[in-house]
């Protein structure tokens, strides 16, 4: 990922990593759970238990910001984006957007404001019919959200496809004609076309070559300055976290582990998992490179159905074995503020 941040930063763009900007969050989540029923056997059906997901976590969203949500696969960012927009209904816990709880208001109210909140799908090509082409797409959101019809919406749909870097002929096309970072930006424009305030972007370009994710890095933050949205920023590449984010939240097997602004997360990580992933992310400067010390995460991510008990991250973590005293880890440690907006949940932390 060297690649990328050197693209990005010869693109001459500043990233949003100011501080957050005053007034209300536009989306305020309150301990929010999401379980899944868990089966032995897909034959019988018999229930095992619950799968947590998402377990119990807190974060806010102010408008114009971005919030970077970092972790491994599995640790539960794209639940999390999902049961915001209520695409996957939480457990418990609340979702307040602008100030209504979406999880209390009925079905016609939550369809109204399905027009604010708007989805980036990780797979660009999965997240679009390849049966339909991409105007045809795009003037859905149009007429379901009741934004445009008729000629204006065919003028819309040709905004929408120059506002994300395609040309207006390309409407009468279908989504096997583009490329990878086409196919993106049809993603992009049809998220936009029913001028949301808030957009989660799961994971917008793992799926994308290197080259083409710094072009859509850039477009999403050239987005947000000209239309004033707030993002929810999902992503395992602290690279590309870093670019975007005005604040990043980290996330281990269902638990928020740490929060904090950019830059004081990346210049003064606390808990021991965001060390190990930021020793990870490789820094474009062979001479640099050559002197760090990579740390090593041992095993895999824990199941979710089954995490350990106390400190989830405790089988993994690399400052437990270094300070000793084990015991402290067999109890869950929570999220304290240890600095000014610098969150972080772990017995060592001082």
């Amino acid at each position: 990922m060297a690649e990328l941040a050197s693209d990005i930063g010869a693109s001459g763009r500043t990233s949003h990593a100011g501080p957050p900007p005053a007034g209300s969050p536009l989306v305020e989540v309150r301990g929010l759970t999401v379980a899944f029923r868990e089966s032995r056997s897909a034959i019988r059906r018999s229930e095992a238990g619950a799968i947590r997901a998402v377990d119990g976590i807190d974060l806010l969203v102010r408008p114009g910001e971005t919030l970077g949500l970092v972790g491994e696969s599995g640790s539960g960012k794209s639940t999390t984006g999902r049961a915001i927009l209520q695409l996957v209904r939480p457990t418990s816990g609340s979702v307040l957007f602008d100030g209504q709880d979406l999880a209390s208001i009925g079905a016609n109210d939550l369809r109204r404001l399905r027009r604010r909140m708007q989805m980036i799908f990780q797979s660009p090509y999965a997240s679009l019919n390849p049966r339909r082409t991409i105007g045809a797409m795009i003037a859905d959101s149009l007429e379901i959200h009741d934004v445009a019809h008729g000629r204006e919406k065919d003028e819309r749909v040709s905004e929408l496809l120059r506002l994300v870097g395609l040309t207006r002929s390309m409407a009468g096309k279908y989504p096997h004609e583009f490329s990878g970072g086409q196919r993106q930006r049809v993603g992009i424009a049809r998220a936009l076309a029913s001028n949301p305030d808030f957009v989660v972007a799961d994971e917008p370009v793992s799926a994308l070559d290197v080259s083409v994710q710094a072009q859509i890095v850039n477009l999403l933050v050239d987005l947000q300055d000209r239309l004033g949205l707030s993002y929810l920023f999902i992503a395992h590449d602290l690279a590309v976290i870093r670019h975007v984010s005005t604040r990043v939240a980290v996330m281990y097997l269902g638990k928020i582990v740490e929060s904090a602004d950019r830059s004081d997360l990346y210049q003064r990580p606390l808990h021991p998992y965001t060390h190990a992933l930021l020793s990870a992310v490789p820094v474009p400067d062979p001479a640099i490179e050559a002197q760090r010390s990579r740390l090593i995460l041992e095993n895999d991510i824990p199941s979710p159905s089954d995490p350990p008990s106390g400190c989830r991250f405790r089988t993994r973590c690399w400052l437990r074995a270094k300070l000793g005293n084990p015991d402290a880890c067999l109890t869950e440690p929570e999220l304290i503020e240890h600095d000014t907006r610098h969150w972080a949940a772990c017995h060592f932390v001082r």
